[in-house]
């Protein structure tokens, strides 16, 4: 399958597409007979699709579905790969500042076996969720130009050249930024607030986000503050009230070395009343090596990572250890794997760590995740977390009352965690889905 990689801001990518023309045509002439007949396509029985609308999957979890096939409605849509002519794969990673970059994988599959490419788009993290939406409409809409121009409809259409000038300012390579990267943000992430006849729950976080990225450097500093209170109100005895504060920094600076290596410097602090922990700082150096190019990892990463680290811990309460504080040294090991295909995805890894004073405190954390179309109309999620914990330093000495332990105000011992889900689901009908009706 030939590839052709294309990465670009919105405004060349249009300019790029438009050369060829902005599509005008009335649907109800495109769409093609076989999409009132309900049945399933047989390729030996409908003709070629150079002689009928073709059939496009939208492989996307997070698009507007609806918002696309009003918008896009020249082709018809399907409800399982197996059933197209092309295929479109989108997916998305956050940037600093919380915008995202997308990539959008067309697939041409039968007769556009041989045209496959990809196309990159940095959303302005300014944009409203419909301003997004709009401009990867306009991606998608100018992408199908090439499908298009391959089959007998291909006069039904009336091209118009967008004469703009490249605005050369707007390369990344030669903007003069005053801010020279750094993006901050001050916020109230949530306040909720719950009342009952017998009970109150306020929960609040706020903090500052401050990230700069470069093609040499991530850097990140984060302080946050989280606040939860809750009163259970009883008859004749004193009101039970259990508050929580997890107050925190999380900053960390990690050079790029090469396409497969890169160190960084991390550290934390944090103050946990329900993890009997008043203060904890922690700094810890760590290495990360890809065994796949780091301009891969949207769709594949294999990566293995170690860090070595220095913490100092003073608690709230003696713990059953019989310390208030102490210096620890510990290390940890972390190997990764996250694979994203048009047919699914996996993702998963192990992370071991142990005290170098005492290696019989250790944790061992097995993860994963897989999803896969098993055939047409079949697919299969799941997903696991398993945790052998043999590393609670902070667990206060005593006993833990009933309140304590309901209202989650306390750490309780554990030798193993484990969370896990799995989802079949078996779609099957009507091949197509153009329609869009959006009442109630």
């Amino acid at each position: 399958m030939k590839v052709v990689k294309m990465c670009s801001s919105l405004k060349i990518q249009i300019l790029t597409f438009l050369m060829f023309g902005i599509l005008f045509l009335d649907a109800d002439l495109l769409i093609a007979q076989d999409h009132h007949t309900g049945t399933e396509r047989n390729d030996e029985e409908q003709p070629n699709a150079v002689n009928r609308a073709p059939a496009v999957y939208l492989d996307c979890n997070f698009c507007d579905q609806n918002h696309i096939r009003s918008e896009i409605n020249f082709v018809n849509y399907v409800r399982d790969p197996g059933l197209a002519d092309i295929h479109i794969f989108v997916t998305r990673v956050p940037t600093s500042g919380g915008s995202m970059a997308y990539e959008l994988s067309f697939i041409g599959l039968r007769t556009f076996q041989e045209i496959s490419f990809e196309l990159n788009y940095l959303a302005d993290r300014n944009n409203t969720p419909s301003e997004t939406r709009d401009e990867i409409n306009s991606i998608i809409r100018s992408a199908l130009l090439p499908y298009m121009s391959q089959t007998t409809l291909s006069n039904r259409f009336n091209f118009i050249y967008d004469d703009v000038e490249t605005d050369r300012d707007n390369d990344l390579d030669e903007i003069s930024d005053p801010w020279d990267y750094w993006i901050f943000e001050a916020y109230l992430g949530s306040v909720s607030l719950g009342l009952e006849s017998n009970r109150t729950n306020f929960d609040s976080r706020w903090g500052l986000f401050a990230d700069r990225v470069t093609e040499e450097w991530k850097l990140r500093f984060r302080p946050y503050l989280n606040y939860t209170f809750v009163e259970i109100r009883r008859e004749d005895q004193d009101p039970v009230r259990s508050t929580i504060k997890r107050h925190g920094l999380d900053t960390y600076a990690i050079k790029s070395l090469n396409e497969h290596w890169s160190a960084g410097l991390f550290a934390t602090y944090i103050t946990r009343n329900d993890r009997n922990l008043r203060h904890r700082l922690e700094v810890h150096p760590g290495v990360e090596y890809s065994f796949l190019p780091y301009s891969e990892a949207t769709r594949r990463a294999i990566t293995l990572q170690y860090h070595i680290g220095y913490s100092y811990v003073d608690y709230f309460e003696e713990t059953i250890y019989g310390v208030v504080n102490e210096n620890l040294l510990s290390h940890q090991l972390r190997g990764s794997v996250n694979i994203l295909q048009p047919l699914g995805g996996i993702s998963g890894g192990i992370i071991g760590s142990h005290y170098f004073h005492d290696a019989a405190l250790r944790r061992a954390v097995f993860f994963g995740s897989i999803s896969v179309r098993i055939r047409e109309g079949l697919s299969l999620r799941f997903s696991t977390n398993f945790q052998m914990i043999q590393d609670q330093l902070s667990l206060p000495a005593g006993e833990s009352s009933l309140e304590d332990i309901l209202l989650r105000q306390r750490e309780l011992a554990t030798d193993y965690s484990l969370r896990t889900s799995i989802a079949i689901s078996y779609t099957f009908g009507s091949s197509y889905t153009n329609i869009v009706n959006t009442r109630f």
